[in-house]
Parts: structure tokens; C-alpha cells; sequence
């Protein structure tokens, strides 16, 4: 478990996404069957209906497994997209394996972006994220572009709100983060070794 007393979020960064570049595939398959288990255990994957996911990018824990799993169960899958109006915020826009894809500004590949195909951030019932490192509490430490946070900005209002729940492998857990006034907590983190529950 990395210490962040001595890190600054910069290095923090540097250091995870280095270590997860370093992993071998035979490791990389065993870690996504692991997280669908995990997964499996956590209610709002279980029940919910409209769930945004991510595809797989830069060393992140292979989200596969979990995706070909929802769209067997018949899931409305939806990807998030760059906001080509709202800068710094994204959209989740629905996508299935006919959706074309296109890669990004970042080098993410994305759906075109259309707004018949958009769905309101608020109503999507679960939101699974990717994220650099994790704390105890559920804070995330992402790559630093803020996008979620912009997103999901209502959530500090009460109302209809997804729940948010993370991907990691376990060893991206660290010590403590420090929680900026403007971090949306995570209600639980999925790793391929266990279920992390959060407030």
C-alpha cells in the first residue's frame, strides 16, 4: 500500500499508472475475472437498469469481462463521451457492439457524439469509474482532468442520483487522500480482490 505522506498527486499518479503498465497479461485476465466477481456482490450491479461503464485504457483494470456480463443480462450500456459544448464535462451516451467508436482528444475511444443518444447524467442508476488510486473513505484519485467531478457536480444537492462505484485492482488502495471540496465520494470500489462499501 503506497504511502501518499510522501507523494504529491502528480508522482502518486506516475507511480500507479506505471505499476499497472507493468502488468503481464496472464495477470491483466486473472485481475478482470476477479473484478466480476467482486462485482457481483454489489447490489446496484446487480438490479439497475442503466449503467454507464468505461473501455479499458492506459494500464486500467480490464473492464471486459464486467461489460460482455451486463449485456448478457440485457443492461442499457452507455459510455462516457467529451462534451463537444460543455467544456470539461461529459456526457454518457448509450452504446451496444454495433455502436461505431471513435478515439478522443486522449486517445479514449468514444461514441460520436449525439444528443438522441444521451442520457442526463442524473438518470443513468449507476456509474462505474475508472480511478488512479483509493483511499479507505472512498475517495478516488482520478487522472486529474476533474471531468467526473464537473459531471457529477449535482450530487452535492439531494435528489435522484446514481450511485458511483469504482474499478481497481486492490493495490491501488493507498493510506488517505486528500479530499478536495469538490470530490464526489464513491458509494463502493470493486476490485479483484473484494467489495469496498463506503457511506
Amino acid at each position: 500500500m503506497p504511502s501518499t505522506t510522501m507523494l504529491s498527486k502528480p508522482e502518486l499518479r506516475r507511480q500507479m499508472r506505471n505499476q499497472r503498465r507493468r502488468l503481464t497479461q496472464p495477470q491483466r485476465r486473472q485481475a478482470a475475472a476477479q473484478l466480476l466477481h467482486s462485482l457481483r456482490h454489489n447490489r446496484h450491479f446487480q438490479y439497475s437498469r442503466h449503467i454507464a461503464v468505461y473501455l479499458t485504457n492506459d494500464g486500467e483494470i480490464d473492464t471486459g469481462p464486467l461489460i460482455r456480463d451486463l449485456q448478457r443480462r440485457g443492461k442499457c450500456l452507455y459510455l462516457p463521451v467529451l462534451h463537444p459544448l460543455r467544456q470539461g464535462h461529459l456526457s454518457f451516451l448509450r452504446w451496444d457492439r454495433h455502436t461505431k467508436l471513435v478515439k478522443n482528444r486522449f486517445g479514449i475511444r468514444e461514441p460520436v457524439f449525439g444528443r438522441s443518444r444521451s442520457m442526463p447524467a442524473r438518470f443513468v442508476q449507476l456509474v462505474c469509474m475508472p480511478l488512479v488510486a483509493f483511499d479507505q473513505q472512498g475517495n478516488r484519485l482520478g487522472m486529474g482532468g476533474g471531468f467526473y467531478d464537473r459531471t457529477l457536480a449535482f450530487m452535492h444537492q439531494p435528489g435522484q442520483q446514481p450511485a458511483l462505484l469504482g474499478c481497481a485492482y486492490d493495490w491501488q488502495k493507498t493510506t488517505a487522500l486528500a479530499a478536495e471540496p469538490w470530490d464526489i465520494p464513491l458509494s463502493a470500489i470493486a476490485t479483484d480482490q473484494r467489495l469496498y462499501r463506503f457511506r
